[in-house]
């Protein structure tokens, strides 16, 4: 697949006169673009918002959100190869060094997170939580930590769900779904084996699938009825997930809130019924 900047570069020789004001500040101001509403870049590059919609359509988009998710895909994944070197853990850092970096990246990969996410297809899923039967977790490695926070989060307000730690099993419980299920798989990648073969399954035997994931073509992005995406901010040789889990973290948490939201007092009633005391110590 192009670039979006290749294609806009491609695109400039053919473009209308109101089309290249556009395309010029989307290539010298990448970054600021990305960030932009339709209503901003439009008057940054004097001109309108149906000439940019016409112009996302016109290079290959469906519309201004997936020009955007694409071209902040695309900037992310620049600036961890520019800044890599500066990001990464060196061996020389101090303990205030390795607080400063750790703390940046995870912020910048949450804010990053929020931009990609797509409202329309936030609320497909919630409305998919609302009226199926069963909601099947599936992870591994520091994904499966994700999911199992999911699934007590949603366990806790009464939604039936389920997970297990052992592939093997995840497996078995995919070939069980029904298409009055949901499958939420999480893979930072979306190329790993044991979860593209989960989420196949579950699909082929009719259970929605929404995928946790970053923000490429992948196998598992190919087969998810439903994508959440989250920044592709880790190289996917790392020494461990980091921000990438905080993403996703955080994407559970919308989810989650989202459904709450609609079932607030009922929600409430349920988490009062399940909490569990602290046992108090002996003499107290």
């Amino acid at each position: 697949m192009k670039s979006v900047l290749v294609r806009f570069q491609e695109y400039e020789e053919k473009a209308s006169s109101a089309e290249k004001l556009i395309v010029r500040f989307i290539l010298e101001h990448p970054k600021e673009a990305s960030s932009y509403s339709i209503h901003q870049l439009a008057g940054a590059a004097f001109s309108s918002s149906s000439t940019i919609v016409r112009l996302c359509k016109k290079t290959g988009f469906s519309g201004y959100k997936e020009f955007q998710k694409a071209l902040i895909a695309e900037m992310t994944i620049r600036e961890q190869s520019e800044d890599a070197k500066s990001e990464e853990i060196q061996r020389e850092d101090k303990l205030e060094d390795l607080i400063a970096k750790i703390t940046y990246k995870n912020i910048v990969s949450l804010e990053k997170t929020s931009k990609l996410l797509d409202e329309d297809v936030l609320k497909q899923c919630v409305d998919l939580l609302e009226v199926c039967r069963n909601v099947c977790f599936f992870g591994m490695g520091s994904s499966l930590l994700v999911a199992q926070d999911a699934y007590m989060k949603f366990l806790r307000i009464g939604k039936a769900c389920f997970i297990h730690e052992d592939w093997h099993v995840q497996l078995l419980q995919a070939k069980n779904m029904t298409s009055k299920d949901v499958a939420i798989v999480i893979s930072y990648s979306g190329l790993t084996e044991e979860m593209v073969k989960c989420a196949k399954t579950a699909k082929m035997m009719g259970a929605s699938v929404i995928a946790i994931t970053r923000f490429v073509d992948s196998k598992l992005a190919e087969i998810a009825d439903y994508k959440l995406y989250v920044a592709a901010s880790e190289f996917l040789i790392r020494s461990g997930a980091m921000s990438s889990r905080i993403s996703q973290l955080n994407v559970v948490d919308i989810l989650y809130t989202a459904y709450l939201n609609r079932h607030f007092d009922e929600a409430a009633a349920k988490m009062k019924k399940t909490y569990i005391p602290k046992e108090k110590e002996d003499g107290m």
